[in-house]
């Protein structure tokens, strides 16, 4: 993955060398010319997202965060701005963006609705009470469609909704110190002490189609080179609707940092 993440990059990276040299010896294409005429402007962008899937509010079944890693997360992306009306000040984005969102967290848990796989491949169901630690890490083709606003010739506002659709998704971590009452919380015990550990994998409940909103920023900082920021923030759960080992809702929200080349 980290093989394909560097080559991907040093691709964009070449991309946006090779566009600024056709620069230097045409500003702009006679085709680049005729959309700027139509009110059409078009960008590729690069970033990195942070952040993380999250129950909103903080559920009662998890008492303390202990840890939290974002994970290295990030974006490609290209865009095509369309211009209205002859002051051209709102316009409409429509993208199409490459990126993968995850994180890593430590959590201590009361009563957490669970299903442990145990040492012979068998699932366990019950309420987990000690600490829990997930990994989540997901691969999605996303498509933004905002309204954006030209506060100035170089900074533009945008917000709207967008969708994803996930290419590939795991949510999977382990439980340990601790025990599991099985079925409900007055089930039979089974503890977990010192080394001892029960794995879990949701990943094939994950839901494959997700949507939100966005808002974000987008300033030229140069000529072409352009800076942007954008909060991204889940309205569907990640999970499938029949899933209900998770008793509460999860959303991703996240934020991107990025730079771009505007055309």
């Amino acid at each position: 993955m980290k093989k394909k993440l560097i080559t991907v990059i040093c691709a964009f990276a070449a991309a946006v060398s090779l566009c600024g040299a056709a620069r230097a010896q045409s500003d702009r294409t006679p085709g680049i010319i005729r959309s700027a005429l139509m009110g059409l402007e078009y960008e590729v962008k690069a970033g990195i997202n942070i952040g993380g899937a999250s129950p909103l509010p903080l559920p009662e079944e998890i008492r303390r965060i202990d840890s939290y890693s974002p994970m290295f997360c990030f974006s490609l992306e290209g865009d095509i701005v369309k211009w209205l009306g002859e002051k051209e000040r709102w316009g409409i984005v429509f993208g199409l963006r490459l990126e993968t969102k995850g994180m890593k967290t430590g959590a201590r848990t009361k009563n957490y609705s669970m299903e442990i796989i145990g040492d012979g491949g068998e699932r366990v169901k019950g309420n987990w009470t000690g600490m829990v630690r997930t990994r989540y890490h997901g691969t999605f083709v996303s498509i933004p469609l905002l309204a954006a606003f030209k506060a100035n010739p170089r900074l533009r506002l945008h917000v709207g909704p967008y969708v994803s659709f996930m290419t590939d998704g795991d949510f999977s971590g382990h439980v340990y110190e601790g025990y599991l009452r099985e079925n409900d919380p007055t089930g039979n015990k089974v503890e977990f002490e010192g080394d001892k550990r029960a794995t879990y994998d949701f990943s094939d409940d994950l839901r494959t189609v997700q949507w939100g909103v966005q808002a974000g920023v987008n300033w030229k900082a140069f000529k072409h080179l352009t800076v942007s920021g954008n909060l991204t923030w889940g309205v569907s759960d990640i999970f499938e609707k029949d899933f209900k080992t998770i008793t509460f809702n999860m959303y991703p929200i996240y934020l991107n940092i990025g730079f771009g080349y505007a055309f």
